[in-house]
């Protein structure tokens, strides 16, 4: 999505029908989607400077001081800021061998008890400590050990204490999400956006068999 489209989308936010409880969802999934797609970046950059790593170290056997510590600083960038995408797109990964044969109603009420029980005491717990430690290393300008590069790794601590807010804008939506649920019956649609390949084949297949039973039904 383009910047302009963006603006559209933020300013622009929900049909006048929408609750206000809806809107606020509308707003921290578009948040949490733009957070998601900028550091999607991330890999493309990761991916190129390894790439450059190897030819320096086995083709010209001159390996850069500055590979490793690029590699978890990009890698863990990219896996902490999209935290709340994922959370905000319902990709992370659940035991749903019993929570998928629950109706829509049953769902939300165990996610709406759980989130209080376990999302929000641990992220709450990565704001206030996230907090400290990445503001310490900020204030001293804390750099790499690993390399004689000395690459300062203060701005990926700051990433702690911001990937909790995210995550915590993104559980509130979630909430929000499992109230609508129970007061209606069904799970509130989610934004499109990029899907994995595997999704995609199952959606297909589901409309392939449902396109081939109904010509029969109607016999």
């Amino acid at each position: 999505m383009g910047t302009a489209g963006f603006v559209r989308q933020f300013l622009f936010l929900a049909p006048f029908c929408e609750s206000p409880m809806q809107s606020w969802i509308r707003i921290i999934d578009i948040f949490s989607k733009a957070i998601g797609h900028a550091f999607a970046w991330c890999i493309l950059v990761l991916t190129a400077s390894t790439c450059f790593e190897v030819f320096m170290r086995y083709v010209l056997n001159a390996p850069t001081v500055w590979a490793f510590d690029m590699s978890y600083m990009l890698y863990g960038a990219l896996f902490m800021m999209s935290g709340a995408y994922a959370l905000s797109r319902g990709s992370h990964v659940r035991g749903d061998f019993l929570y998928r044969k629950w109706s829509a109603v049953t769902q939300a009420k165990v996610d709406f008890v759980l989130y209080f029980l376990f999302f929000f005491p641990a992220v709450f717990a990565m704001v206030y400590t996230g907090a400290r430690y990445s503001f310490e290393s900020a204030r001293i300008l804390e750099s790499s050990v690993n390399s004689p590069a000395g690459i300062p790794v203060w701005p990926l601590k700051l990433i702690i204490f911001v990937t909790g807010l995210t995550l915590l804008m993104a559980g509130i939506a979630e909430v929000m999400r499992c109230i609508l649920c129970i007061k209606t019956g069904a799970w509130p649609a989610r934004s499109g956006d990029v899907e994995e390949l595997e999704v995609v084949l199952v959606k297909q297949h589901a409309q392939q068999e449902g396109g081939s039973i109904a010509p029969e039904a109607s016999k």
